[in-house]
C-alpha cells in the first residue's frame, strides 16, 4: 500500500509539470476537475439509465447538476484550502493570501465562503438549465449524454472553485461576495410569491409570508460574515507605525466589521417580525458607511485624495436618493438597491486602494501569497 501511494505521488508530480506555485495549483485544479468529471458521470449514468430527462425542472438534468454542483463547489473549496494551509514550522512556506501575522481565516469564515461558492454554483446551473430549456423547447436528454454533461458541469465547478480557493485573497473574496449578493438577490426576487414586492421595500423579500424569505435572509447573513472577514484582512496592510495611524486603522477596520454585523442582522431580524430592530440595523449600516467614508482622510492619512472624493460622491448620491424618497419621487426599493450597489462597489475599490497605500499593490501581494 505504501509503495502504491508513492507511485501515485510520483505520477501526480509528473502530471503537474514545473515546480512553480502557479503550475502546481493549475495542474492540481485540472486533476481535481478530472476526478469530479469521472465521479459525475459514474453517478449520473446509473441514475439516468432508462429515462428521458427534461433539461430543467423537478427531476431534470439541470436540477441534478445544480444540487451536485453545489456539493462539488463546497468540496473543491475545502480541498483548495487544505492545499494552501500554512505550515506552522516554516513561515516562508505560507502561500495563503489570508495569512497575516496573528490572524487567520476562522472556521465560520471558511464555512460562509464555502456556502457562497456552493450557492453560486447551485443557482448558476439552474439558470443555465432554464436558458437551455428555452432554447431547446421540449428536447429530451438521453442517459449517456446526460451523464456526460453532468460530469462536465461537476468538473468545471470543481476547477473554478478550487482555483478560487487557493488564490483566495481579500480582493478575490470581494468579487465572490459581489457575485453571491447578485445571484442571491435575483434568486429571491424570482422565487417571491408576491410579484409586487418592490412596491414596499427590498426587505419585503425577507418577510416570513414570502416564499423567498429563507433565501434572501440567508444571503444577507452569509454576506455579513464575508464582509467582516474582508474587513480584517483588507486593513491588515494599512500603515500602523504611528499611534494615529494605528488608531485610524482600528476605526476603519471596526467600521467595516460593524457594517458586516449590521448586514447580517438585517437578515436575522425580518422586517415584519422585528420592525424597529430591522430598520435600526439597516440604517446603522448606512450611517457607519458614511462615517468611515467621510473620515477616511483623517483615519488613513496616506489614502489617495481621488479615492476620498470618490467616496464622498457616493455619500452625496445616497443623501440625494434619501431626499428623493422623502418627497415621494423614488420608492424605498429603488433607494435601497442603489445604495447597496454603491456601498459594496466602494468596498471593492477600497481593497485595491488599500493595497496601494502600503506601497505594495494588491496584485503583487496576491502573487507573493501563492509563490
Amino acid at each position: 500500500m505504501r509503495a502504491f501511494g508513492e507511485w501515485v505521488r510520483q505520477v501526480l508530480r509528473q502530471l503537474r509539470g514545473p515546480e512553480t506555485a502557479d503550475a502546481v495549483f493549475e495542474a492540481t485544479a485540472l486533476i481535481v476537475g478530472a476526478a469530479f468529471l469521472v465521479l459525475g458521470f459514474a453517478i449520473g449514468w446509473p441514475v439516468f439509465w432508462g429515462h428521458e430527462l427534461a433539461i430543467s425542472g423537478t427531476g431534470s438534468i439541470g436540477a441534478f447538476a445544480a444540487y451536485g454542483g453545489a456539493a462539488t463547489a463546497a468540496i473543491a473549496f475545502v480541498l483548495g484550502r487544505l492545499v494552501v494551509r500554512p505550515e506552522e514550522r516554516s513561515p516562508d512556506a505560507i502561500r495563503d493570501g489570508f495569512s497575516v501575522p496573528g490572524d487567520r481565516l476562522r472556521w465560520y469564515d471558511l464555512a460562509a465562503i464555502a456556502f457562497a461558492h456552493a450557492a453560486i454554483a447551485y443557482l448558476g446551473w439552474l439558470g443555465i438549465a432554464k436558458l437551455l430549456e428555452s432554447s431547446f423547447t421540449d428536447a429530451p436528454v438521453y442517459p449517456f449524454p446526460g451523464a456526460l454533461l453532468v460530469g462536465v458541469a461537476f468538473a468545471l465547478t470543481a476547477y473554478v472553485s478550487f482555483l478560487s480557493s487557493v488564490a483566495l485573497t481579500p480582493m478575490v473574496l470581494s468579487l465572490v461576495l459581489a457575485v453571491f449578493l447578485v445571484v442571491g438577490a435575483f434568486a429571491s426576487m424570482l422565487a417571491s410569491n408576491d410579484p409586487h414586492w418592490w412596491r414596499d421595500n427590498l426587505s419585503a423579500l425577507g418577510m416570513s409570508s414570502n416564499s423567498a424569505s429563507l433565501a434572501f435572509n440567508a444571503t444577507l447573513v452569509i454576506a455579513g460574515v464575508m464582509v467582516t472577514t474582508i474587513a480584517r484582512y483588507a486593513t491588515a496592510g494599512l500603515p500602523a507605525t504611528a499611534p494615529d495611524d494605528r488608531r485610524g486603522r482600528f476605526i476603519v477596520r471596526g467600521g467595516l466589521i460593524l457594517m458586516g454585523i449590521f448586514l447580517a442582522c438585517v437578515g436575522i431580524f425580518p422586517v415584519d417580525e422585528f420592525f424597529l430592530l430591522h430598520n435600526t440595523v439597516a440604517t446603522g449600516m448606512t450611517v457607519v458607511f458614511a462615517v468611515v467614508v467621510i473620515g477616511l482622510p483623517w483615519f488613513v492619512r496616506t489614502i489617495p485624495r481621488v479615492f476620498v472624493a470618490f467616496g464622498w460622491a457616493y455619500v452625496l448620491v445616497i443623501i440625494l436618493l434619501a431626499a428623493f424618497f422623502a418627497v415621494g419621487y423614488y420608492n424605498l426599493t429603488a433607494v435601497e438597491l442603489i445604495a447597496a450597489v454603491l456601498i459594496f462597489s466602494w468596498i471593492i475599490v477600497f481593497l485595491r486602494t488599500a493595497g496601494s497605500v502600503t506601497g505594495q499593490p494588491v496584485v503583487e501581494r496576491e502573487e507573493k501569497a501563492i509563490a
